[in-house]
């Protein structure tokens, strides 16, 4: 089963410096019925205004991944851990029992990025940070795994048993992948257009629940940029 999301049913927020789209609630948005898919709790798609950003603050208990679209990211951290990264390059925080960062726009243009949180298998795990700095011809015309657990094969490993994996297509190009029995996915339109097993048409900003399907056929509507999470049910 296909469910489609549409981008102008999302909640939003407009901060002036921040402008977000929430596939989930968060912030000022709230909906008891829309609140995680399996153990993906928050999808936010942020565009950050040169020169500001998110100031220090915590987190515990949650596995995030930052997947930057446009312009620049700095980050910095209570573990020392201070760079920054560009488009389609991917970091990632296990936050364990607490750690306090900072994401910023240092830059001269808007910072686009896909803020991804994800439940961990337990509390108290150790804490953890990493990035990759991926390249456009890894993705391109392929599904490239920037993500997955421990067992996985993906240079950036987290503790949640989910696989994330993104493509940047040109027109007509097909992508194909098998879902294992038991496992979801969750679908995410960056930019262009795509059609999801010649039923589903994802336009610029839109989602799409995957249940209780045996494969997913991704075909490129134009140029399409896209990001999939495969996790259990």
């Amino acid at each position: 089963m296909l469910k489609k999301l549409p981008k102008k049913n999302m909640g939003r927020s407009d901060l002036g410096w921040l402008k977000s789209y929430f596939h989930f609630s968060f912030a000022e948005y709230r909906n008891p019925a829309n609140v995680h898919f399996g153990v993906l709790r928050v999808l936010n798609d942020d565009i950050v205004k040169p020169q500001t950003g998110f100031e220090m603050h915590p987190h515990e208990n949650m596995e995030i991944i930052s997947y930057i679209v446009d312009g620049e990211i700095t980050h910095k951290d209570s573990m020392g851990n201070s760079e920054s990264l560009k488009r389609g390059e991917v970091q990632y925080l296990s936050a364990g029992d607490g750690i306090f960062h900072s994401e910023k726009n240092e830059g001269s243009v808007d910072l686009r990025l896909l803020q991804i949180w994800i439940f961990p298998p337990k509390k108290g795990l150790p804490k953890l940070y990493g990035s990759h700095r991926y390249k456009e011809d890894e993705r391109k015309n392929r599904l490239l795994n920037i993500v997955s657990n421990h067992e996985g094969k993906s240079p950036i490993k987290i503790y949640q048993d989910v696989n994330i994996y993104v493509g940047e297509f040109d027109n007509e190009e097909v992508a194909n992948y098998e879902i294992e029995e038991g496992r979801q996915v969750y679908f995410v339109q960056i930019e262009g257009k795509a059609l999801l097993n010649d039923e589903v048409k994802l336009d610029f900003g839109d989602a799409c629940e995957i249940t209780k399907e045996k494969n997913l056929k991704i075909k490129a509507i134009e140029r399409s940029h896209f990001l999939f999470i495969d996790m259990k049910k």
